[in-house]
């Protein structure tokens, strides 16, 4: 029974969709039911698999001793795997008013469902082969998503999200057939296991050779989490519906990314093989640089959504410079991170959807004045951007701190320059989020002069609660951050 419950929230989604496809419905509110259904029915079966019945392994299909589908909810686990159970709901709803002003909203949700399934299968996998596929299939079941809107803009950005995947999918496969090689030859060795599963012996006069690997399978994970050079597809990804970006940029694809390098560094080829060598320093000045060109292009971008995805490059880089520090606080500080980020970017992300619903602006330029006209969305709007600034009391300065916290404790020179990069970091998203609402709360007299504002308004209740629920959520988490830094420094002792 057990075993059921384990792989229930990974296997349901991926089947019931296709009764949202098939389904002949001509009532939109029927359609919505049962998506809403689906969605809560597998987050209440995800909840329990994570907090009843942890530890559970499932093996559900074995290959050899070391190729084997299998699934395990570990501390880890439980990490991504409520983020991402908590936060399909609240979309789902969100999407239910977006959607109604697109087309093709049967298709949306069908692989919208199954995307649900499949992220649960990447945060459950109990091995880097079970992982590795549902990462793959991740991509190709988010490539509908991705192309919705069926125009030149959408395949465009279509195409550059598979070159992209598929790129990263090839460096990614690297890593895995090596770690499968060098895994330690028992029954179920290449499971994932704090500190690596890399058998000491085979490693030993290898070792330059397995950081090199080691690398391009950062690179290969790296893309969905948008490093240096390999983000380009992100900001490009922003054409499709926001409920999508939201989750692209948010939750699903880019954290995936972040899950996977942390699975890689901690659970597969493990820090003692990397710390104070060259791949850490690789890995960590890739995560500084992506840090610094994503605040900048932020700043220098003036379409809305494409400035939030910006944001998103650089701040997944928070989470894998922390990650490379190595260290029990780093992975912490980069756990806690990626939560606090999954709540205020998918808001912010909300808030632009719904500007660009109830008025089809989206540059910076083009809402200058209508704060006060949208008063409910621009309250959480300037709640969370303070929130990703990082303004104490607020979510995002624990995070960030806590990140700069571990660097000093590192003793490591470039984490003590990285200090200095999330210092301008955090000045410039000040200014690419400040500029935002100056805009909105203080427009320029030319700005709005002949404008016809009358029909600006907030949107309807579906989009209003998800938003308002999510924002009071970050609060929350900013003002009692100590609990959640807690579990997570458990789960990076490796107690959990």
């Amino acid at each position: 029974m057990n075993s059921y419950i384990t792989i229930l929230p990974v296997v349901f989604p991926i089947i019931s969709c296709f009764l949202i496809l098939a389904a002949p419905f001509r009532d939109r509110n029927k359609m919505r039911i049962m998506t809403i259904s689906l969605v809560v029915l597998n987050t209440a079966a995800a909840l329990t698999a994570i907090y009843c019945y942890p530890d559970t392994y499932v093996n559900v299909f074995r290959f050899s001793d070391s190729l084997h589908i299998a699934f395990k909810i570990d501390g880890l686990s439980k990490v991504f795997g409520t983020m991402v159970s908590l936060l399909w709901p609240a979309t789902t709803i969100y999407a239910f008013e977006y959607m109604s002003h697109e087309k093709d909203e049967q298709r949306f949700f069908t692989f919208f469902v199954m995307s649900f399934g499949v992220t649960l299968g990447v945060a459950f996998a109990a091995n880097m082969l079970t992982m590795y596929l549902f990462y793959e299939l991740l991509t190709l079941a988010t490539i509908p998503l991705v192309i919705h809107e069926m125009d030149a803009k959408a395949f465009h950005a279509g195409k550059m999200y598979i070159i992209f995947m598929m790129s990263g999918a090839a460096l990614a496969f690297i890593g895995l057939v090596i770690i499968i090689c060098y895994s330690n030859g028992t029954i179920n060795g290449s499971d994932f296991y704090m500190g690596g599963t890399l058998n000491y012996m085979s490693v030993r006069g290898n070792e330059n050779i397995l950081r090199l690997v080691y690398i391009m399978a950062f690179f290969g994970f790296g893309v969905k989490a948008a490093v240096f050079p390999l983000f380009m597809w992100l900001p490009t990804a922003s054409v499709a519906p926001t409920p999508v970006t939201a989750l692209l940029h948010a939750v699903a694809v880019v954290k995936a990314g972040a899950f996977a390098i942390i699975r890689l560094t901690y659970f597969s080829f493990g820090a003692f093989l990397l710390r104070g060598t060259w791949a850490q320093y690789l890995v960590m000045a890739t995560a500084l640089i992506t840090i610094l060109i994503g605040s900048t292009m932020a700043l220098k971008t003036s379409h809305i959504k494409r400035r939030l995805a910006y944001s998103t490059i650089s701040n997944l880089s928070y989470i894998i410079f922390s990650v490379s520090l190595m260290t029990q606080a780093g992975l912490a500080s980069g756990l806690l991170h990626m939560v606090y980020h999954a709540v205020i970017k998918i808001t912010l992300f909300f808030c632009t959807g719904a500007i660009l619903v109830q008025t089809k602006r989206e540059y910076v330029r083009e809402i200058e004045g209508i704060g006060t006209k949208m008063p409910v969305i621009f309250a959480c709007f300037t709640v969370c951007g303070i929130g990703l600034v990082g303004v104490p009391p607020f979510a995002g300065f624990h995070s960030k701190w806590n990140i700069a916290v571990a660097a000093v404790q590192a003793r490591n020179p470039l984490a003590y320059a990285g200090i200095y990069v999330l210092i301008i970091s955090a000045l410039l998203t000040a200014l690419y989020i400040f500029t935002i609402l100056i805009a909105a709360y203080f427009p320029k007299g030319e700005a709005i002069k002949g404008r016809d504002d009358s029909g600006v308004h907030d949107p309807g209740l579906l989009m209003k609660v998800s938003i308002i629920c999510l924002t009071i959520a970050s609060v929350v988490l900013g003002f009692f951050p100590t609990p959640l830094l807690y579990i997570f420094d458990v789960i990076a002792s490796g107690l959990v």
